[in-house]
């Protein structure tokens, strides 16, 4: 068989059964991510079947899905939203910081991976999934409840975190020496600085570049507005992630929902393609040995994120319910996760056991955060019912 009809096939064949897995996650209540994943492996290196042509087109198509989803999460804040919602919650941001990348950065440092990959281990423990932690929040109605506010601001924190952490992740992994990488940092975070101040002042100079009543016309400048801008940014080390979240956050007001709106179905797409893309390139004999681990660092660090939206919870004086549902909502992990994995295996300055130990770790987290979620209201019941027997006797 040609290389092109192989590819076809494989390809149809893989998002035909994206599409199952997708709507089996969703009768059974959990994100698709864990089944994304899964299905990578099945048909990876050392998998099932191995799908050699579909391994071609993967990569590039996994790059797209990164940048659209950052794209997209860009589009949901604006500038000023951004730097309210740092002042609101440094505090907390910080807490979260310390108490979540530590576990990831002990394990790598105790497992011998070196300074990079505690770097990776240490950013993939530290970030919530916004997607899961964003439909948990709809599908179980805490929308209007208090402690919403308080999750969306440490997601938010989170967020511009990610936007200085990966610049340094990808100079780090490119092995630039200690004056150049500091040179690299440096640009990184003057051009991030820039983007911001540009996204704050004349945000909507950047709408109206790419705003348009013909709805082709409008995807195609959006579209290729963002390839543009995560081209330029890698090319300046600062990340393609990086470049596509700050050109979300510069298009604002009713460009942003429109470009949100038309851009939802390709980003599921690409997204899904990128999940599988990485559980191609994993072995899934490799995952065994490092299990053990993964689970010890999804209890240790389901405990940090509880800890980190509690306490957030608490200084804005929610009461006990609230402060679990504010931490359950915290606890799932997954896409960020995983692009700073597939960063680091990308680059090959990683081990293939780092590649298993993240996936292992985003397909427990993902799947316990939204039950943690669904359940912690339950569970409070239970425990303030045996609270008031014991206050009673």
């Amino acid at each position: 068989m040609n290389p092109l009809a192989l590819s076809l096939i494989e390809l149809g064949a893989v998002v035909f059964s994206l599409g199952l897995l997708a709507r089996l996650a969703e009768r059974i209540g959990m994100s698709p991510i864990p089944l994304y994943l899964l299905g990578g492996l099945a048909f990876g290196t050392g998998g099932i079947v191995e799908l050699e042509g579909m391994k071609q087109s993967a990569h590039l198509f996994g790059e797209i899905g990164v940048i659209l989803l950052l794209l997209v999460l860009g589009l949901e804040y604006t500038a000023s939203e951004l730097f309210t919602g740092l002042r609101r919650s440094w505090r907390a941001g910080l807490l979260d910081l310390v108490l979540n990348f530590l576990p990831g950065a002990a394990l790598a440092l105790f497992l011998n991976w070196g300074f990079v990959g505690a770097m990776v281990m240490g950013g993939a423990t530290y970030i919530s999934s916004s997607g899961i932690a964003a439909k948990v929040i709809t599908d179980l109605g805490w929308l209007g409840n208090r402690e919403t506010r308080v999750v969306i601001s440490i997601l938010v924190f989170e967020d511009l975190t990610m936007v200085i952490y990966l610049p340094v992740l990808t100079s780090i992994l490119a092995g630039v020496s200690f004056v150049s990488g500091l040179t690299t940092v440096g640009i990184a975070l003057a051009v991030v600085s820039v983007v911001l101040l540009v996204a704050l002042r004349h945000g909507h100079r950047v709408s109206k570049a790419v705003q348009s009543e013909n709805s082709e016309v409008f995807l195609l400048n959006v579209l290729g507005a963002a390839l543009l801008v995560a081209g330029v940014a890698s090319a300046m080390l600062v990340s393609a992630a990086v470049g596509a979240f700050l050109l979300g956050i510069a298009i604002s007001g009713a460009t942003s929902h429109n470009a949100a709106r038309i851009l939802a179905p390709l980003r599921d797409l690409f997204a899904a393609i990128f999940f599988v893309a990485f559980g191609l390139n994993t072995d899934p004999a490799s995952i065994p040995p490092v299990l053990g681990w993964a689970l010890a660092l999804a209890v240790v660090t389901t405990a940090s994120k509880m800890a980190t939206g509690i306490w957030a919870a608490k200084r804005e004086g929610i009461a006990r319910p609230g402060r679990l549902r504010a931490g359950a909502a915290l606890v799932a992990r997954g896409e960020f996760s995983i692009v700073i994995a597939g960063l680091a295996v990308a680059s090959g300055a990683v081990t293939q056991e780092l590649a298993a130990m993240a996936t292992a770790y985003v397909l427990i987290m993902a799947v316990v955060g939204p039950l943690a979620a669904r359940y912690v209201e339950p569970l409070v019941e239970i425990v303030l019912s045996a609270e008031g027997v014991v206050t009673k006797v």
